[in-house]
């Protein structure tokens, strides 16, 4: 055994006995996290006592709205969406930040070595001479601090919530970005199957104008009728030009959202299909589930945690603190020299570190923490009041919705009636044109009414599930760096693969 094992086995055995009382004898400081327990109401507002709640039915929910097209999407802008690969990113940094915390409760070490060549000149009796020499050197220093009084621990603990809320801030984006999927895909349908009406709507209309071109030339119309029923065809018509540009931007929406250019999805979704129809009703589950279910919910009590223990972070800085340093070097003139007990040298010993006056500045600290505490809790409690409020308000419009739809239904099929009688008595030459005119216009209005209904009751169907915190349940590879294609651009890596 050289000289220099026998050194770092001597330096060992005095340094591990104090470094195992110290850290005994220490404590942490700061409050503890306890759950807050808030009171929610016991059921929704429109619970039936003869009616028992189920769990809400989260899983996959977009499903139920039965559109293949609408699922491929859906998995597209999991895969794609860049808020999705932002949020990704997050956990990857609040991961490293946990294990960079981690690190600060174990020892350090460093080693290092040199080698020099050195010219030393000398006054003599005899004049001025120079000496040439090589010098080394090896040494290995360690430190540790001891968390006397948990300022590392309450660190580490703030980083595991931090990355706790990072995780539900991917599940948030998550929702947020399968809901506004399936909204502009609703939408994007519902301007497809109006345009479609308008359009048929004003080929209608355009036959009753020819009727009355015909009419008028045997006598039995005016040309003031016949204006009278082209200006009519002609403004249904114009009602297509906007729809049109309404359904662009939300295909274009929906292509952004997948993480293409705005184009990409146009020829994909140029041929019409109906409006997605979900399944109905659905299971709400009862208010307390929202604090399980909501992700911005467990989110904001994962910030509340983080900033509960950063309270004791800010309140160990108030106490003494112990560091023990220990080093061991060896220096020669010679390589086959290093390690001999001429050349070793070494210390140890603990350093104190006590705060005697700061004027205030460390107690004030404490102060801040703990009024961001009480900041994170209030926004947990109007995160909580916000979820509760939303379910409450899109329950309150699905349920709205679909009497509405029963009765647009109901009166665009009288309309209907009266288009097809008004038309037959107007050949016959029982009825005014302006009859049939605004039999025509009422009949597109209820139509067009009836499916704006439609729209709605799947747009406010997806704003519960949102509502009640449903999400994407597949697996989400936070671990691994993205890279997108962003179209013509340039190609983007948040790494080098």
């Amino acid at each position: 055994m050289t000289g220099f094992e026998r050194g770092l086995r001597t330096a060992k055995g005095l340094l591990l006995p104090a470094f195992a009382g110290l850290l005994l004898s220490g404590c942490v400081v700061g409050p503890d996290y306890r759950t807050p327990l808030l009171v929610v109401p016991a059921t929704w507002s429109d619970w039936k006592a003869t009616k028992p709640a189920k769990p809400a039915q989260l899983s996959l929910w977009w499903r139920k709205l039965r559109d293949p097209v609408l699922n491929q999407l859906v998995e597209e802008a999991v895969a794609g969406n860049l808020d999705v690969a932002t949020a990704k990113a997050k956990i990857r940094e609040a991961r490293a930040s946990y294990r960079q915390s981690a690190g600060t409760l174990f020892p350090s070490a460093d080693g290092s070595a040199s080698a020099t060549r050195n010219k030393v000149a000398a006054t003599t009796s005899g004049g001025t001479a120079s000496e040439t020499y090589d010098q080394y050197q090896a040494g290995f220093d360690a430190s540790w601090e001891l968390d006397l009084f948990g300022a590392n621990h309450r660190s580490v603990e703030a980083a595991r919530y931090g990355l706790d809320a990072s995780q539900e801030s991917l599940r948030s984006t998550l929702l947020t970005l399968i809901g506004d999927v399936a909204s502009n895909y609703v939408q994007a349908r519902g301007y497809q199957t109006r345009i479609a009406l308008a359009r048929r709507s004003a080929a209608s209309q355009r036959q009753t104008a020819e009727l009355t071109r015909t009419m008028a030339l045997a006598g039995t119309a005016t040309a003031a009728d016949v204006a009278k029923a082209m200006g009519q065809a002609s403004s249904t018509e114009a009602d297509v030009p906007t729809l049109e540009a309404n359904y662009a931007e939300a295909v274009h929406r929906l292509s952004v959202l997948t993480g293409r250019p705005p184009a990409a999805l146009v020829e994909r979704l140029k041929r019409p299909t109906s409006i997605p129809a979900p399944r109905l009703p659905i299971p709400t589950g009862i208010p307390a589930d929202i604090l399980l279910t909501r992700p911005d919910v467990r989110m904001a009590e994962r910030q509340y945690a983080q900033y509960t223990a950063k309270i004791g972070q800010a309140e160990a800085a108030r106490y003494p603190s112990v560091s023990l340093t220990g080093d061991i070097s060896t220096t020669a003139l010679k390589l086959g020299d290093l390690g001999r007990n001429s050349t070793i040298g070494w210390s140890f010993g603990p350093t104190l570190s006590v705060p005697l006056f700061n004027a205030g500045q460390l107690q004030a600290a404490v102060e801040i923490a703990k009024a961001q505490r009480d900041q994170y809790f209030i926004a947990y409690k109007a995160a909580v009041l916000t979820a509760l409020e939303d379910v409450e308000n899109a329950t309150v419009s699905l349920s709205q919705e679909r009497i509405r739809n029963g009765k647009l239904a109901s009166s665009a099929k009288s309309y209907g009636d009266a288009a097809r009688l008004e038309r037959t008595l107007y050949k016959a030459g029982e009825t005014s044109l302006l009859d049939v005119l605004d039999a025509e216009r009422s009949l597109y209005s209820a139509e067009d009414t009836l499916l704006q209904s439609r729209v709605s009751i799947a747009t406010d169907y997806i704003a519960l599930n949102k509502a009640l915190g449903g999400g994407w349940d597949g697996t989400i590879d936070s671990a691994k760096p993205e890279v997108f294609d962003v179209g013509a651009g340039p190609r983007l890596a948040s790494e080098t693969q």
